[in-house]
C-alpha cells in the first residue's frame, strides 16, 4: 500500500500526533511519501522512519500508484487538499488536528487503530460532488472547482450588494444582501450552516442556495438539484466583490459572467468502519445530548 501524507500548518502540541502516524504507517508496512512543502515544514520536528519519499505536486499521481491521501489538519486543510488531488480518483482519509472535523473525522487520539483498519481494508469510499465555477473572465486558473462552496460577497463598503439569481435561464431572485452561498452538501455543514443554511446528506443531488444577511426577511434558504445551472449578475456600490471557491478567492467587477453547475468529477473520502456521517455529525452538532443533565 502506499499512500501520501498531506498537511499544512501544524502547532507544536499536534507534533506527537503527526509523529504517531508516521510510526504506525512505518508497523503497517505502507510506503509513504510526503507532501514536499509538508516535509520541509517537518524538517528537523518530526522523525519520518525510511523509506520515504517527497511528493510534488497532482502531476505525481501519474507516476505514482498511491491507494490513499492521507491529510493532517482540520477541514481547511481537506479543502486545500482536494486541489492536488484533483481528477486523480485517489481517495482522501482526514485526520482531525484542528476544531470541527466534518471532513477530516478522525480524531487523533483514534490515529493507530486507524491506520490498522486502512491498511486491512475496513473501509468504504464515498463520493463527493463538487461545484465547478464557469466565469468570464476566466478565474481560479485550472482549479475552478469546490468542494464546499462557491461564494459572491460584498468587499469594498459596508453596504450591501444585489445579486440577480437565474436557476437553468429563467429568473430566480434578487438577492440584498451581503452575499450568497452555493453549498453541495458536503458544504452545508460549514458556511451556509451559519447562515441558516440546511443539514444536507451526501449523496443527496441537491445544492443549497443560502443568503447572507438578507435585506428582506422573506428570503430563505433554498435546496435545488445539482443538475441545475446557477448563473449570476452582482451590482453594488463598490467596485470590486469578492469571489470563492473553499478557502480560495478572487475579486471580481460587475461585468463578471458567473454560473455555477456540479462539477465533472466527484471527490473520494475513505470512511472507516463504525464512523458514518451520522455519528459525525451527532458529536459535532451535539445532537441527542441534554446539557441540562
Amino acid at each position: 500500500m502506499q499512500v501520501v501524507v498531506f498537511g499544512k500548518l501544524y502547532k507544536e502540541k499536534d507534533l506527537p500526533y503527526i509523529q504517531a502516524l508516521f510510526d504506525a504507517l512505518h508497523e503497517e508496512g505502507i510506503t509513504v511519501y510526503v507532501y514536499t512543502p509538508y516535509l520541509e515544514a517537518l524538517e528537523n520536528k518530526v522523525k519520518i522512519p525510511d523509506p520515504y519519499a517527497a511528493f510534488d505536486d497532482f502531476r505525481a499521481f501519474r507516476v505514482h500508484n498511491i491507494d490513499c491521501v492521507i491529510v493532517l489538519g482540520g477541514d481547511g486543510t481537506m479543502l486545500n487538499a482536494v486541489t492536488l488531488v484533483r481528477n486523480s480518483g485517489v481517495p482522501m482519509l482526514g485526520i482531525n488536528l484542528g476544531r470541527m472535523g466534518f471532513l477530516a473525522s478522525i480524531e487523533k487520539k483514534h490515529i493507530r487503530q486507524s491506520i490498522e483498519k486502512l491498511r486491512r481494508g475496513q473501509y468504504t469510499i464515498q463520493e463527493r460532488a463538487m461545484l465547478y465555477l464557469e466565469s468570464n473572465p476566466e478565474l481560479f486558473g485550472d482549479i475552478p472547482f469546490a468542494l464546499n462552496d462557491c461564494t459572491l460577497l460584498k468587499r469594498d463598503t459596508s453596504s450591501m450588494i444585489t445579486i440577480h439569481a437565474f436557476l437553468n435561464g429563467d429568473y430566480l431572485n434578487s438577492y440584498w444582501a451581503d452575499g450568497i452561498i452555493i453549498a453541495t452538501p458536503t458544504g452545508s455543514t460549514g458556511y451556509s450552516l451559519s447562515c441558516g443554511g440546511p443539514v444536507v446528506f451526501p449523496g443527496s443531488g441537491n445544492f443549497v442556495l443560502t443568503p447572507v444577511a438578507p435585506h428582506n426577511l422573506n428570503v430563505r434558504p433554498i435546496v435545488i438539484s445539482d443538475s441545475s445551472v446557477i448563473s449570476f449578475e452582482v451590482e453594488g456600490r463598490g467596485e470590486n466583490f469578492i469571489c470563492t471557491l473553499d478557502s480560495r478567492f478572487e475579486l471580481i467587477h460587475a461585468h463578471h459572467q458567473l454560473a455555477v453547475r456540479k462539477n465533472d468529477f466527484p471527490i473520494r473520502l475513505i470512511q472507516l468502519q463504525d464512523i458514518t456521517f451520522l455519528t459525525t455529525i451527532r458529536e459535532k452538532l451535539g445532537w441527542g445530548e441534554d446539557i441540562r443533565n
